[in-house]
């Protein structure tokens, strides 16, 4: 028996108003543990590659291989979003990482297992995130409500680029790596039951046809839709390029491990902040109307590498950067707007992998720029590149809604 429709959220809405679903909390506990399982899980795994192996090699692509399955996983899985009710989807994932992580606690397991299972890991991720993204207007609806969900979810995401590593790594003073894999078995485990007893039984979005049949296609033909997805990607491959190359330009400020920790926080701290303010202080209109306007600057910062400046300005440079990325509260908006609700689901699972998958190519990017040009040169190089594609993009986003608009008028929608 289907589930009645969710009530719509007041129309004035906040942080408060959103953590007041029922719901919604569940799913935010639930993804502050799998987020917790997963942090510590690629800590816990590298150091217990690097005690088998003694390989820096080794340890290092037990965390890479954590990005490469996200296409595979996005693009082969994405219709399982819509094809299956959500609950159940979201709480398969969690078993099945919960499944992965506890073969690897069993002793004697071998590294080539251990990066293996990774992977396996690896390529649900993108199909948990996008279902959960999907799960979020069913729960909140798909207005100002969803846009702040959204915006919380990202909030932890970033925050535990600040904590959970430093967590984690405190976490192994006490116990061992495979001890630690083994508390992380607990956190997807308590995600599953949150998820299974703390949110509703809904019915699959999109019919299992439907779903067999090239929705991605049909979503990718779409070019508003096309067009969003890009607005999300491509940003966000240039501006990784100072992450990357973090290590390297701590270097050249001499400014050693404390610099290199200050750089590699800048960025996610000015996040976090434009984050709270756009969705705390600005209207749900206003957040929209500075999509376009904050899209344009978004890697603009980047060039004041040019000026070859010392850490605190290039921390002010990151930190502005970061609070740029408030433009995603709108775009959220105008892309779950323009999805169709029986892709959703699918939608939501493309741009996740799609949103890892060029985060990690920026990375490489990034390494092999500044291998030919310098880093500072290669931030710069970042700042000039992505701004113009930012831009480009931006009329992209014009265009497309005006055809969308003109389009929804001749056929009275």
């Amino acid at each position: 028996m289907s589930a009645p429709p969710t009530a719509p959220v007041a129309p004035r809405t906040g942080y408060r108003h959103v953590l007041a679903v029922p719901e919604f909390r569940a799913l935010f506990a639930a993804h502050v543990l799998s987020l917790l399982g997963m942090v510590v899980s690629e800590i816990a795994l590298s150091v217990l590659v690097y005690d088998l192996t003694a390989s820096p090699l080794m340890s290092a692509l037990a965390f890479a291989v954590g990005f490469l399955p996200y296409a595979l996983g996005g693009t082969l899985l994405a219709p399982v979003a819509d094809r299956f009710p959500a609950r159940r989807v979201l709480v398969v994932c969690d078993l099945v990482c919960a499944a992965c992580v506890a073969v690897m606690v069993v002793p004697g397991t071998g590294v080539a297992v251990l990066l293996v299972l990774r992977c396996g890991v690896a390529v649900v991720s993108p199909v948990f995130s996008g279902t959960r993204m999907a799960t979020l207007a069913d729960v909140l609806g798909d207005g100002d409500a969803f846009v702040l969900g959204r915006s919380l979810i990202r909030i932890v995401s970033q925050s535990a680029l600040l904590v959970g590593y430093g967590t984690g790594g405190l976490l192994l003073t006490v116990v061992s790596p495979r001890h630690a894999l083994l508390i992380t078995v607990g956190t997807f485990l308590a995600s599953a039951a949150l998820l299974r007893f703390g949110t509703r039984r809904r019915p699959a979005r999109g019919r299992a046809e439907r779903a067999e049949g090239g929705g991605t296609l049909v979503l990718l033909r779409n070019r508003r839709v096309l067009v969003l997805l890009l607005v999300f990607w491509v940003p966000a491959m240039f501006l990784v390029f100072p992450e990357a190359l973090a290590a390297p330009y701590s270097h050249t400020l001499g400014a050693g491990s404390t610099g290199l920790g200050l750089l590699m926080c800048a960025l996610p701290v000015g996040t976090i902040a434009g984050e709270l303010f756009a969705g705390a202080r600005l209207g749900a209109a206003t957040r929209e109307r500075i999509v376009l306007p904050l899209l344009c600057l978004a890697v603009v910062p980047y060039l004041g590498y040019a000026l070859a400046p010392g850490l605190w300005p290039s921390l002010l440079l990151l930190v502005l950067a970061g609070a740029c990325s408030a433009y995603t509260l709108g775009l959220d908006q105008w892309f779950v707007r323009a999805v169709p609700e029986e892709l959703r689901g699918r939608a939501m699972t493309l741009l996740s992998a799609g949103l890892m998958t060029i985060q990690g190519v920026g990375m490489a990017l990034a390494g092999v720029v500044a291998e030919v040009m310098g880093v500072r040169a290669a931030v710069v190089a970042a700042g000039v590149v992505g701004t113009v594609c930012c831009v480009g993009l931006a009329v992209g986003c014009r265009v497309t809604e005006s055809r969308d608009g003109a389009a929804r008028d001749m056929t009275g929608r």
